[in-house]
């Protein structure tokens, strides 16, 4: 197993910079609610998370009480069958019942007919159409429909872009505590939308929806306590928030807090327990961690010297678009074999989705704390890959 290059070596050295991606997540939500939901909430449950929760019989009240209640809010009995309606798929259905409430004041049934109109479920579909049900309930108070008309002028759905209006909704919902517009606008301080950018106002927003548990915001939080952004420069602050990311699911939270780990910034060096995190955003199948861990099996650093490890991590990184100038040279270095070794794990792995750890985190300043372990299901496929070289 040869060294990896003499010359490169002493001349890159161990680049690993303290913010592995250097950028902050900006692809939850932002302008791609409507068509990318895999990283926030569909829209009608975004919509339906301010509804008061729904009782299994109907409320027991004075008949005066009763009719001004049911207006308004989502205890009405109408409306849970609504509700049933499109949970069940009867969408024509669910979409007569909302407007008979919808025209009575009920502020549920006009953000259900907002989703209705917007996904063109029960009817053709139409954002101008879905906007004035979003406007009159957001109106209302709707927290919900605060949100939806936010982001359908943010996706410029409407004819045009109109990060003005979007802000505007954005404020007023964060203001009630959702934590998804609070998060959203946190992003518009920091210039996303070409908004003009104010990094105090961005940490502030980040900060509500991090306590709140978003993921994305605590990533987010801790990029700017690395970078002093809106926030002094504190890398124990950064090694926090991008630790509770991490343990949340998200791997860029496990990579930047790994790296934090690795070099000893604001929290105990280990090499071998920033490395283990390097492993376990790196099995998710993201390729920063990827290409860093191929990196530290190349040196030996926090992990085995393995030439075939590193050419396989860096294999995957390349495959999605990592490219490290340091292990192009590294891998040209290696035999026929080691390269047919590589390319055969490399074929065998598959990504697993990082999940949310239930775990305590330590307390006490610069503690730190090891990456949850892999599934077993994981380990017995790798080791099954291995076997076969």
């Amino acid at each position: 197993m040869p060294d990896a290059p003499k010359q490169a070596k002493e001349k890159h050295g161990l680049i690993l910079p303290v913010s592995g991606t250097g950028v902050l997540v900006r692809f939850s939500v932002i302008g791609k609610l409507l068509a990318q939901r895999r990283t926030c909430l569909p829209l009608a449950m975004a919509l339906f998370l301010s509804m008061p929760q729904l009782p299994t019989a109907p409320a027991q009240a004075a008949p005066a009480e009763k009719g001004a209640a049911d207006a308004t809010t989502g205890n009405a009995p109408d409306f849970r069958e609504a509700v049933a309606l499109y949970q069940s798929g009867r969408f024509e259905k669910a979409l007569k019942l909302a407007r008979t409430l919808a025209a009575e004041g009920h502020l549920e049934a006009q953000a259900m007919l907002g989703v209705l109109h917007e996904q063109g479920k029960g009817v053709e579909r139409n954002p101008s159409k879905a906007a004035q049900w979003f406007e009159r309930a957001a109106t209302g108070g709707h927290t919900g429909a605060m949100f939806a008309l936010a982001m359908l002028h943010l996706d410029g759905r409407l004819g045009k872009k109109d990060v003005h209006t979007a802000r505007y909704w954005l404020e007023q919902a964060a203001r009630r505590g959702m934590a998804e517009a609070q998060y959203n606008l946190a992003l518009l301080h920091t210039g996303a939308g070409n908004a003009p950018a104010n990094w105090q106002q961005a940490a502030k927003w980040f900060r509500k929806a991090a306590e709140q548990g978003n993921a994305h915001a605590q990533y987010n939080l801790g990029v700017l306590y690395l970078t002093g952004k809106g926030v002094p420069q504190d890398f124990h602050e950064a090694s926090e928030w991008f630790k509770k990311a991490a343990l949340a699911g998200l791997p860029q939270g496990a990579t930047e807090y790994g790296l934090l780990v690795f070099r000893g910034n604001g929290v105990q060096k280990n090499e071998n327990i920033g490395a283990s995190w390097l492993l376990y955003a790196a099995r998710s199948g993201y390729a920063p961690a990827m290409q860093k861990l191929a990196r530290l099996h190349a040196l030996g650093r926090g992990v085995r010297k393995d030439a075939i490890e590193a050419a396989k991590w860096y294999l995957l990184a390349r495959q999605r678009g990592a490219r490290d100038t340091w292990l192009d040279l590294f891998l040209k270095h290696l035999s026929d074999e080691q390269m047919k070794q590589a390319r055969r794990l490399a074929a065998a792995f598959r990504p697993t989705r990082m999940r949310p750890a239930n775990r305590t985190t330590p307390h006490g300043k610069g503690q730190m704390l090891a990456p949850p372990k892999p599934p077993r299901k994981q380990r017995r496929t790798n080791d099954a890959a291995k076997g076969g070289q």
